[in-house]
């Protein structure tokens, strides 16, 4: 029992939440912060999965909408939809960026070994998002790779976007 114990402690921890019914997980070491849904400032000239900017305390957010970044139908917000501040790097550079999900669920503890790259999942996004397949007490995970939610390109307007709107507000 107690080596079963030590061995999950040893996992990585991940964050799990819902998108469209489906379970998914993050790494608890890109997550920052979890806020409830708030007031979004829409952008001209982005993508639609761009929902906009926040902002958290003094620090312009941009925020992504995984449902629609991913192909998925919009979905009206609800006291469940939530936003996880994650930070990526790019460029030499931490980036923070909101990405709004259906339901925050828990944090879990997957072991490397049980985390199972495969090339095509039965999900409803792209397996160029997804890092790996976990089996847990809890049911099927799917692990998504944040650096790989965006690519470079998109990335690139991110950062763009948060450094435009901080030069506005100075």
């Amino acid at each position: 029992m107690e080596m079963t114990r030590r061995k999950l402690l040893n996992g990585a921890r991940f964050l799990s939440f819902t998108l469209d019914g489906e379970n998914y997980c993050i790494d608890i070491l890109k997550v920052k912060e979890l806020m409830g849904m708030t007031a979004i400032t829409p952008l001209p000239r982005t993508p639609a999965f761009i929902r906009g900017v926040i902002n958290l305390r003094g620090q312009i957010i941009p925020v992504i909408d995984l449902r629609l970044r991913f192909g998925l139908k919009f979905r009206d917000y609800t006291k469940r939809t939530c936003i996880m501040v994650v930070e990526v790097t790019y460029e030499g550079e931490n980036v923070l960026m909101g990405l709004v999900v259906d339901a925050i669920q828990d944090v879990v503890s997957i072991p490397d070994e049980k985390l199972s790259k495969i090339p095509y999942v039965s999900a409803h996004i792209k397996s160029e998002y997804i890092r790996g397949v976990a089996d847990t007490p809890e049911g099927m995970k799917i692990v998504l790779d944040v650096l790989r939610i965006l690519n470079e390109e998109e990335l690139a307007t991110v950062k763009d976007t948060a450094e435009v709107q901080v030069e506005a507000k100075k």
